[in-house]
Parts: C-alpha cells; sequence; structure tokens
C-alpha cells in the first residue's frame, strides 16, 4: 500500500488572534459554572491566605499566659475547614465543567466540518483528523477552567507578599529579593512547554494518521504480506512521541530542580531575617509564625507551574483547531427548488481545480429532468469528481451547477440534500441497526419505507437471513462488500428526491442483482433524474444517455448504441465483445420509433 502525505504543522496564528477568541467564546458557554470555579478558588486561597495571620494571633496570645484562645483556635478551625471545602467544590466543579465544554467543542467543531465543502473539510488525513476532534478538544476545553483555577496560584503568592509586608518590611524585602528568579523560572518553563506539547500533538498526529491509513487498507497489506513493514511504519514516528515526551519531562524536571535549590534558599532567607528581627524585638513570635507560613505561600508555586504548563497545552491544542473552526460553510442564498420538477441538471463550463492540476475542464452538460445519465471513462478521467460537482458534495472553482434552473450553490443546504440522494461504492453506515442504517438520511424514513427500499436494492433476502432481520445491529452483521453496496442503495431508494447520483454504487453486485437494481431505477423515469457513475456496460447500455470523460473534459455524450462505433469508446470498457450479458446495441440495431425513449443529456 502507498502511503499518503503525512500530515503538515498546522500555520499557528498570531499573537493575540484566533486561540486567545477561541477560549473567550468557550468561557461565555458555560458563564455560571465558571463563575462559581473563580468565586471557590478565589474563597480558598483568601481562607488560605488568612489562616497564617489568624495562626499567628492565636500563638501570640497562647506565648502571653492568658486564657486558652478559644475563638482564635477556631477561627483557624474553621478557615481549615473552608479552604478544603472550596477546593473540593472547585475541584468537582472543574471537572464537570471541562467535561461539558469538551462536548462542546466537540460537537461544534464537528459541525464546521460537516458544514463545510467537503473538498475543504477533508484536507486534512483522516487519523489527523480524528486525534484533533479527541485529544486536541480535550486539552484546548481545559483552558477556561485551568484560568479560572489558575487565580489562586497567582492570588497566593500575591497575597503571601502582602502580608509579610504587613507584618515586616524588611521579611519582606527579603522574599522580594528572589522574586525576578522566580519569574524568569515560570516564563521559561512555559515557553518550552508549550513547545514540546505542541511537537508531541504533531507526533500524535502522524501515528493516528498512518494507523487509519493502514487499517483501511488492511487487505492489501495482507494480500501483500508487509504486516511487518507496515507496523514499522505506523509506530516509527513512537522514537519522536517517546523524544518530545522526554523534552516535556526535561523542561518539568529542571524546572522542579531548580525551584527545588532556589525556594528552599529563598525560604531560608526570610526566615533567617524574620528571625534576626525577632531578635530585635520588631517582630513577635506569632508574627514569625505567620511569616513562615507566608513565605511558604510564596515560594510553593507548584500549583501555579502546573497551571501554567496546562494553558500551555491548552494553546497549542487550540491553534491546531483553529483551521477547523474558521472553515467556511458552504455559501448558499436562500433559493428553492421549483415545486414538483423532474430534476433537470444543467453543468456550465463546469471546472475543478486540485494542486496536482486540473480535475474537470469545461464541462457542459445537462440532463433531461426524469432520465437517466451514465458517466463513463477511464480511471482518473474525473468520473466521480462529475458526480460530487453534480450534487454539490463539492463546489466547482468555474462554471456553476443548477438544478431545475435553480443554482445549487444557492439552495439552502438541508433543502438541497432532501432533493438529492447518493449511493456510493463503498457506503458509510450509520446507525443503531439495520433499519436505523436504512432510514437514515435527511429524515428519518418509515419503517415501511425502509422495507420498500430494501426490496428495491435487492438486500431484503439477506435481511432475512440475519439473526434479528432488520434489528440486527450493524456491528454484529458479516456483511460482504455488495451486501454494504445494497444498503447504502436502500438508504438512497428510501430517501427519494429529483436527483439521485450512483457513485459507482453497483460496482460490487452480481449480474442478476444489478438487473434487478437497474429494473427500480428505470421505475423512476419521468420523476427522478438519475446520475450513474458507471465501469460495466451493462449500465451505460442501459442508460438513456452517455456522458464519455476523458482528462477531464467531456469527449462525447450519446446513446450507447451511437458511441459504440468508436474503437476509443470500446476500450474504455477493455473489450469490443459484450460482457456481463449486454448485447452491444451496436449489433442489434434499433429501429427508429421503436420503445419509448426519455430525451437524453445534451452537450454543448
Amino acid at each position: 500500500m502507498r502511503p499518503s502525505p503525512s500530515p503538515s504543522p498546522s500555520p499557528s496564528p498570531g499573537p493575540g488572534t484566533g486561540t486567545a477568541s477561541g477560549i473567550r467564546r468557550l468561557a461565555r458557554q458555560h458563564p455560571a459554572a465558571l463563575l462559581g470555579l473563580l468565586l471557590c478558588s478565589t474563597g480558598g486561597a483568601l481562607a488560605a491566605l488568612a489562616l497564617p495571620a489568624a495562626l499567628g494571633h492565636t500563638v501570640d496570645r497562647l506565648v502571653s499566659g492568658g486564657p486558652v484562645p478559644w475563638s482564635g483556635l477556631l477561627l483557624c478551625a474553621a478557615l481549615t475547614l473552608a479552604e478544603t471545602g472550596f477546593d473540593a467544590v472547585a475541584a468537582v466543579t472543574g471537572t464537570t465543567t471541562t467535561a461539558r465544554l469538551t462536548a462542546s467543542l466537540r460537537t461544534r467543531t464537528a459541525a464546521r466540518i460537516l458544514a463545510a465543502e467537503p473538498r475543504r473539510a477533508l484536507a486534512l488525513p483522516t487519523g489527523d483528523l480524528a486525534a484533533r476532534l479527541t485529544a486536541r478538544t480535550a486539552d484546548a476545553a481545559s483552558a477556561p477552567v485551568t484560568a479560572a483555577g489558575a487565580v489562586a496560584g497567582v492570588l497566593l503568592p500575591l497575597g503571601a507578599i502582602a502580608g509579610l509586608l504587613l507584618i515586616d518590611v524588611w521579611t519582606a524585602a527579603a522574599l522580594l529579593l528572589g522574586a525576578p528568579l522566580l519569574v524568569a523560572l515560570l516564563r521559561t518553563f512555559t515557553r518550552r512547554t508549550a513547545d514540546a506539547g505542541a511537537d508531541y500533538q504533531r507526533a500524535q498526529s502522524l501515528i493516528a494518521h498512518r494507523l487509519t491509513e493502514a487499517l483501511e487498507g488492511a487487505d492489501t497489506i495482507r494480500a501483500a504480506h508487509t504486516g511487518a513493514r507496515e507496523h514499522r511504519r505506523v509506530l516509527e514516528p513512537l522514537s519522536a512521541l517517546a523524544e518530545h515526551g522526554r523534552r516535556t519531562w526535561a523542561v518539568y524536571g529542571r524546572a522542579v530542580g531548580r525551584s527545588g535549590l532556589l525556594l528552599p534558599l529563598l525560604l531560608l532567607l526570610v526566615l533567617a531575617v524574620a528571625g534576626l528581627r525577632l531578635h530585635a524585638g520588631a517582630i513577635g513570635v506569632g508574627d514569625l509564625v505567620a511569616a513562615s507560613r507566608y513565605a511558604s505561600l510564596a515560594v510553593g508555586i507548584g500549583a501555579l507551574t502546573g497551571a501554567l504548563g496546562a494553558l500551555a497545552r491548552s494553546r497549542a491544542a487550540a491553534r491546531s483547531l483553529e483551521p477547523l473552526l474558521t472553515l467556511a460553510p458552504l455559501p448558499h442564498r436562500g433559493l428553492r427548488p421549483v415545486p414538483d420538477a423532474p430534476g433537470r441538471l444543467e453543468l456550465r463550463d463546469v471546472g475543478v481545480e486540485q494542486d496536482s492540476g486540473p480535475l474537470l475542464t469545461g464541462v457542459h452538460l445537462t440532463v433531461p429532468g426524469g432520465s437517466s445519465l451514465a458517466v463513463v471513462g477511464r480511471s482518473g478521467s474525473g468520473k466521480s469528481v462529475l458526480a460530487a460537482v453534480a450534487g454539490r458534495l463539492l463546489d466547482p472553482d468555474t462554471g456553476s451547477v443548477l438544478l431545475d434552473g435553480v443554482p445549487m450553490d444557492g439552495m439552502e443546504p438541508a433543502r438541497l440534500r432532501r432533493e438529492v440522494a447518493y449511493a456510493f461504492a463503498r457506503p458509510a453506515l450509520p446507525g443503531a441497526t439495520v433499519e436505523d442504517t436504512i432510514a437514515y438520511g435527511p429524515w428519518t424514513a418509515s419503517p415501511e419505507a425502509v422495507r420498500d427500499a430494501a426490496r428495491a436494492a435487492r438486500a431484503d433476502g439477506f435481511l432475512a437471513l440475519l439473526p434479528y432481520g432488520y434489528a440486527t445491529p450493524v456491528a454484529d452483521a458479516p456483511l460482504s462488500g455488495g451486501e454494504r453496496q445494497r444498503l447504502g442503495l436502500a438508504r438512497a431508494f428510501a430517501h427519494p428526491g429529483r436527483l439521485m447520483i450512483l457513485d459507482d454504487a453497483l460496482s460490487s453486485l452480481d449480474t442478476v442483482t444489478e438487473h434487478h437494481v437497474r429494473r427500480a431505477l428505470d421505475a423512476r423515469a419521468g420523476r427522478c433524474t438519475r446520475i450513474i457513475v458507471a465501469h460495466r456496460l451493462s449500465s451505460a447500455a442501459r442508460a438513456d444517455r452517455v456522458a464519455w470523460l476523458e482528462d477531464g473534459r467531456i469527449r462525447a455524450t450519446g446513446r450507447h448504441d451511437e458511441l459504440w462505433a468508436d474503437p476509443d469508446y470500446r476500450a474504455v470498457f477493455r473489450t469490443d465483445a459484450p460482457a456481463e450479458g449486454a448485447v452491444p446495441a451496436s449489433r442489434t440495431p434499433v429501429a427508429p420509433g421503436a420503445g419509448t425513449q426519455v430525451p437524453g443529456a445534451e452537450a454543448r
């Protein structure tokens, strides 16, 4: 299996753009919870700051030899309980709010992806996209809670310095002497943590991308007997991941090591100065006790460094989500399709570009309403791109697409999806049960519609053999490729619109099943336009008209029996003889006027 390009790092927005506004938007979703968390964090910090003063005052009264200061002891106990209670409530509120914000951010990001043009939304590899929607959203969503909780981390050292100033200016000056070193330590820690975290996330995305790619190509890997090679390729970024993880812990280790050296020295300096001031009679024993507690609070930056590290990871995750959250939704002008029209489709000078070059160029095509059009061509000729443009899964870079005279880019997306039904070669099967899968769509199809659609797609036979019939969980249903295609076709039949597009959706069906499905499609003639991306001769022969694509351009349109005279057209099917039971119309001429012909597609 040939690996696809590795995910490239996402461009980071400049300072002050994107990331900060995204965090503010998250914070506005649960203001009451965040306000409660802020109040609890602040209350816990204030209780912790009040405790040394109350403790020092109580010690002074005990040392003085008077009666036992029960009021002071009760106050110290109350402050201790208040600090513990506030911290417990803050922990519960923070965890709950983070979970809610994560769910909200994942929903909003997924909605942006689904509302955008698929070509833009799926520019990232599948594995990288999955990593951003799971791990990155959790990291980014924790930012408001971490920021609210960090108030205590900032308030404690600032309040402790203020407490020392109230006790003794010289003792506070001793602490402030080491403040610049503490600030430099925190700044270096935050910057290096952010860099290591971003690199770690990129390595995670690469592993997720390669693993998803290997899972999708499992059959190819098994057939080529390259499992060991793929195992090495998928896990190759683990060395880089481990290196970035070691970098992160090294940053933490250096910060802890330096703080482990700096903070005790700073605390010793404060206590030494406080002891000298006590000896000089400038402060009392209670003041010394309070000063020691305030010094411990001021230099205890563990909570603050943890909060700064979490914020750094959150900002890195938010930067990786920014390209997804800024995806523009499909534009529309609120136009509505003509009621009860048969689905006339027009492509006017349609062109689609990609980095590698043009995929479609100058496509002019008109498909009369209610007719069927087979789109044929060699591999890479642009058939699936044309099918995507025809149903507005892809917007053309040039030209326009109209459905019954209404530009598709002007139709409201939800309304458009009710008018266009799709079936694919490898359909996704959402839903808990088989019935849910067929009913899944712009509206939930009724049980009767589900069963009628299954019969039309020739899926009712194998569904009856499943353990619980239509109620069988999809995960427990052993489905072949053809059976999956029939479920996808049934889902399209269950949601009829004026346009049905089958993108190679008959490729895994046997000849008999395809014949019955084609009869069900033909029964929709006159009221539903059918676009069939075809590889089989029989599919082209049964269509009202054929559009023959070559190198992204329409080489010719016409009836199959007319095009069959061209040897290049016959070469598209790699045979000059009848295949799959179809008899080329060139060998069985149709007499003029024989049968009823639906007006065909016209190419300009």
